[in-house]
């Protein structure tokens, strides 16, 4: 399914009042911010870069729990990419752990 520009939501975000603030003042707002905490050096790392697919995605339909499918839309357009990145992510790390 494709999105164009004209079907997106007004954007409410205040983008001048945010290219104005100071690495300080970004700092400082992220600090106290509960549902986005600072990474742990360990989470730092064992980040992994994970690149959208080159490849064609295949449809498929997919029966989910209600509570995963709201979380992912709760973060807003683009859930079913998220979706597939964590997957991807998960298939990619089981393959380390067997390889390795």
């Amino acid at each position: 399914m494709r999105h164009s520009r004209a079907g997106r939501r007004k954007d409410k975000t205040d983008w001048e009042r945010v290219r104005a603030m100071t690495e300080d003042e970004v700092e400082r707002g992220s600090a106290h911010d509960s549902e986005n905490p600072a990474w742990t050096q360990e989470e730092l790392a064992a980040a992994r870069l994970i690149r959208p697919a080159v490849e064609r995605k295949i449809p498929v339909s997919i029966r989910l729990d209600r509570e995963v499918l709201e979380y992912f839309k709760r973060q807003g357009p683009g859930y079913q990419s998220r979706i597939g990145a964590v997957l991807l992510a998960f298939v990619r790390a089981q393959q380390r752990d067997t390889v390795g």
